[in-house]
């Protein structure tokens, strides 16, 4: 059975660990940020300090979203394999670049470096999903990996916070680099190939099954003249806001905002992105079963505002904090909803530039983490003006995905009905 299933191991385990050490690069900053040594040495100190902890971020969403772009085209051309092994050399170098810095300024100009080199992720893994993965399988394919996206923050927040704790913060940033050297460049070059076909230990049955398309098949458009698509681009753009502002500062919420230790600090951290990877296989599981990736993403927008509201309105620290980590898990399925569709409205030859350009959304969450920040400085430290700003953006991203639902209906029908024709026949 194992020799008809190879492409959970070549593609799979991969990108698992591309998203896995990749989000750690990424977000890690959010645990750093909470260290009294790194403030101090990148000078962050005085009132406007929080707006200037936020533009890190700002920053590192602007490059990641503009080079999107650029990247989606690229793997069309190039080939994910080797986009991979190019964008993360990128980020590696960034790493060390990171651990060196002596200044604020050096410090912006790594994460900017660092956010064009992970503008390949979504691309070069909705790329590879595409390529490899027979169209019934999509959301158990892009759940096996975008579990990395979120398991790796959940360990790396717990290592992150000891490595800082018994070393320094600059280590952190060494250690990544390594990983990235050791691990993950190694798997593409070994592991991985561009399409199924140029694999040369893959059975013809597995082939097979990759390339057959069970139910109807529909002549797709230009991913770009589906409205669909744009409603998940809008759905994505509300989902980087929450995803960013929460991320980033749960953290320093949990420690400034609800005078948790960095202990205690760094478990409900943890907790919140194993929150998110429930969310992850839970909608991996639903999207694949019930047809309806749409209701879910509407659903969960919903359970985002509801869990934000408790947030800001609980006196509990802990149910404050275990309320903030559940907001923040909703937008893991979004996010694993929104790469799905992304498959679903492309063809394997245009799915780089679809995501590419879905993308491009993180560029709002750059601009959540710094509004928040500001917003922050403006209210005297308190995070409630900020959080309720979060509940009315979850509101749009509810509302964006009512109007995908009555088609979606209609086509989960046809696929049940052809699937139940096919079981008689």
């Amino acid at each position: 059975m194992l020799s008809k299933n190879m492409r959970w191991v070549y593609i799979s385990l991969p990108i698992f660990f591309f998203w896995f050490f990749g989000q750690i690069d990424k977000l890690g900053i959010s645990v750093i940020q909470t260290d009294p040594g790194f403030l101090q040495d990148m000078g962050l100190i005085g009132p406007d300090k929080n707006a200037k902890i936020g533009f890190l971020t700002f920053i590192f969403t602007v490059a990641y979203a503009l080079s999107n772009l650029f990247w989606g085209v690229v793997i069309d051309k190039l080939g994910a394999r080797k986009t991979a092994m190019l964008g993360i050399a990128v980020w590696t170098v960034t790493m060390v670049m990171a651990g060196l810095s002596t200044s604020y300024e050096m410090f912006v100009l790594s994460r900017i470096i660092l956010g064009i080199g992970e503008g390949i992720m979504i691309p070069v893994s909705g790329k590879f999903i595409a390529n490899w993965f027979n169209r019934n399988e999509l959301g158990r394919a892009q759940a096996s990996w975008i579990s990395g996206n979120y398991l790796g923050p959940a360990l790396g927040a717990l290592v992150l916070s000891v490595l800082i704790a018994n070393l320094t913060w600059h280590s952190s940033f060494f250690i990544l680099a390594a990983c990235n050297l050791i691990l993950n460049i190694p798997m593409f070059y070994f592991m991985t190939r561009d399409k199924p076909e140029d694999h040369p230990k893959l059975s013809k049955e597995e082939l097979a099954f990759i390339r057959s398309n069970d139910g109807p098949v529909e002549e797709k458009q230009n991913f770009a003249q589906d409205f669909r698509y744009w409603i998940v681009w809008i759905g994505m753009l509300v989902a980087s806001f929450l995803f960013f502002g929460l991320s980033i500062w749960l953290p320093t919420y949990l420690t400034q905002g609800k005078g948790f230790a960095r202990e205690a600090m760094a478990g409900i951290t943890s907790l919140s992105w194993l929150f998110a990877l429930v969310f992850v296989l839970v909608c991996g599981y639903l999207a694949d079963k019930t047809k309806r990736p749409g209701l879910l993403a509407a659903i969960l927008f919903g359970l985002c505002a509801l869990f934000l509201g408790i947030a800001v309105s609980a006196t509990n620290p802990i149910i404050a904090g275990i309320s903030i980590g559940l907001a923040m898990g909703t937008q893991g399925g979004v996010f694993h909803l929104s790469n799905l569709f992304i498959v679903k409205f492309s063809t394997p030859e245009t799915a780089g530039r679809a995501a590419g350009l879905m993308g491009f959304t993180n560029i709002l969450g750059g601009f959540a983490s710094y509004i928040m920040g500001w917003m922050r400085d403006l209210s005297g430290g308190d995070f409630g003006p900020s959080i309720l700003m979060l509940i009315a953006i979850s509101l749009i991203g509810f509302v964006a995905y009512l109007f995908t639902l009555k088609r979606e209906a209609a086509e989960a029908v046809q696929i049940k009905q052809a699937e139940r024709a096919r079981a008689v026949s």
